[in-house]
């Protein structure tokens, strides 16, 4: 249904083409810089209608294509720091493990300790 509705616009597109290229059939002068030349109106109309889409086609796909190199080096970036991360989360598991395995020292014998030192010092 959708590629009939297509269809008919792309008829009715062509008709009105059509009834403006009839209509516009009158030569123009065109001055270069070079020299002058009589063109129909309407070739001069379609072909600046088609220099406009060029050129604004070539801007389109520099900012497409600009876009896509920005985002593929945020992704780089994103990579290389959910690694860092990673490697992060792995030093702290490990450190855990190691204060895990130590043997608990009670606060008591700490203070004690600390004591004798300040004693040993004076």
């Amino acid at each position: 249904m959708k590629m009939q509705w297509v269809l008919v616009i792309g008829l009715l597109f062509a008709i009105v083409v059509a009834i403006f290229a009839t209509v516009n059939v009158t030569e123009v002068p065109i001055n270069y810089v070079f020299g002058e030349a009589r063109w129909p109106l309407v070739l001069v109309i379609f072909g600046s209608v088609f220099a406009g889409v060029v050129i604004s086609l070539c801007f389109s796909l520099f900012r497409i294509f600009s876009s896509r190199h920005q985002v593929k080096s945020v992704q780089k970036e994103l990579e290389e720091a959910c690694t860092i991360i990673n490697e992060k989360k792995n030093e702290i598991a490990r450190l855990k493990e190691i204060l895990n395995k130590q043997p608990e020292i009670s606060l008591g014998n700490e203070v004690a300790g600390d004591h004798q030192m300040n004693e040993s010092i004076k």
